[in-house]
């Protein structure tokens, strides 16, 4: 196996060609956040992104994207914003994580959400857990009738919100793939304020962030589109949600709704209405990403499972690298996946931003004209 290393900038037609068919021939490797395009758009943004390239008998048959640090350890590129993670390879193809790892210059590599197919990286999996999806099949009659016969438990309760928000608000609509920048720079102000108010880290606080953001809305390619979409009432936006899509996945990746109208469940609607809508436009599955949350345990048809872990080979730092990293991730992984613990956590994280909220009021005050 030949393995050379590229910026992804450098990356050539016949990269990019073979990548995409590898894409195309294996179902698993269709995510959005698996095509080049993604690869490119974070690295605009950090300087560590680099693609490794496998080659069989001179041909591109393998594509490894990840970031390096000054140090030589490694990790998925996006780690923290991608929800799929992989080697995406043709079929066939195998290799050794060592020789790979060696490669790269790395010393270890680090992933959250790897694709459990990948057999290489079976022995440096840390952990297995639920990634839920929705299988879409698109229906023949409009959104009520789709809603009635793919969730028949949630439908009733939702058209009559959708009803109630029409007479007190305005006509709903839904516009699936909204081309308005304005939007998403709503959509960024309310998960932001989302983020406080939870006691999260708030990604849009990062320029970086905000630019791969927006950049990637522009980005409109058959292997990776970035896809808004928006509900409103009437000429007000209710609720938004901006996500990557391939020729036949959806990622669900940032959804968010306008906090003064939560008691007509907006985020639902929002899920919902994109669901059938991305059917339409040609999507079979939409991944809600791992993670247990109420709304996902509702929507989902079923579950993939992605691999946690670190991929090593001998040397110091990447056995400090482990040590240090290793504990911060069983800890988070404890309390998320025991509710005795996560409701008391989540409680103290929405105290604290409650707390945050208040004192990011009172200044912005202070500073005003």
């Amino acid at each position: 196996m030949d393995i050379t290393i590229h910026r992804p900038e450098e990356l050539t037609e016949t990269h990019l060609g073979a990548w995409h068919r590898a894409m195309d021939e294996s179902p698993e490797y269709a995510n959005p956040f698996l095509a080049p395009e993604f690869a490119l758009g974070i690295g605009r943004h950090r300087g560590g992104a680099r693609v490794a390239v496998l080659h069989e008998a001179g041909q591109p048959v393998g594509f490894l994207p990840y970031e390096r640090t000054a140090l030589g350890t490694g990790r998925a590129i996006g780690l923290g914003l991608s929800d799929c993670q992989a080697l995406v390879h043709r079929p066939g193809v195998s290799w050794d994580v060592r020789e790979l790892l060696r490669a790269c210059g790395l010393s270890i590599f680090e992933f959250d959400h790897l694709v459990a197919e990948q057999r290489p990286f079976a022995g440096h999996m840390t952990g297995l857990f639920a990634s839920p999806v929705i299988d879409v099949k698109p229906g023949d009659g409009g959104y009520a009738q789709w809603l009635r016969g793919a969730y028949p438990g949630l439908a009733r309760t939702t058209l009559k919100k959708e009803r109630r928000i029409g007479r007190d608000v305005g006509e709903v609509r839904f516009v699936f793939d909204e081309r308005d920048p304005r939007m998403l720079r709503w959509l960024m102000r309310w998960k932001s304020a989302q983020y406080r108010r939870t006691g999260r880290m708030d990604r849009f606080a990062r320029p970086w962030i905000v630019d791969l953001a927006e950049h990637l809305f522009r980005v409109r390619e058959e292997h990776f589109t970035g896809v808004l979409s928006v509900l409103y009432a009437g000429d007000r936006p209710v609720a938004a949600h901006f996500g990557p899509r391939s020729s036949t996945v959806l990622a669900a990746w940032f959804t968010a709704y306008d906090p003064d109208l939560h008691y007509y469940s907006p985020g639902l609607m929002m899920h919902l209405r994109t669901t059938e809508a991305a059917g339409r436009h040609g999507v079979t599955l939409v991944d809600l990403g791992r993670g247990d949350k109420e709304y996902k345990d509702w929507l989902k048809t079923r579950e993939l499972r992605v691999g946690e872990g670190f991929a090593t080979r001998p040397h110091p730092v990447a056995a400090a690298h482990r040590l240090w990293r290793r504990p911060v991730r069983g800890l988070r992984n404890t309390v998320l996946a025991h509710p005795r613990l996560r409701a008391p956590a989540d409680r103290l994280l929405r105290t604290a931003g409650t707390l945050r909220t208040s004192r990011h009021g009172r200044a912005e005050r202070r500073t005003a004209p």
